[in-house]
């Protein structure tokens, strides 16, 4: 079960999400899927809020435009 707050890595989201991570990030860059937040190069985590909304409304989602900024 993932957790309403908090953040967590692809690999904690990855088995809720019905596609491979290429089709994620894609998703990512287009602003139809939750913006990752980059803690390091080589590390960034998933707002589990942001996650569960997209997953209640995979078609409809959209990210807030802020994100898209800061991203």
């Amino acid at each position: 079960i993932l957790p309403r707050v908090g953040l967590s890595t692809w690999r904690m989201i990855a088995p809720f999400i019905p596609m491979c991570r290429e089709s994620w990030r894609k998703l990512v860059v287009a602003g139809r899927a939750p913006q990752p937040i980059r803690l390091t190069s080589s590390c960034s985590m998933y707002r589990n809020e942001d996650v569960l909304e997209w997953l209640a409304d995979p078609i409809g989602y959209r990210a807030a435009a802020a994100e898209q900024q800061a991203a």
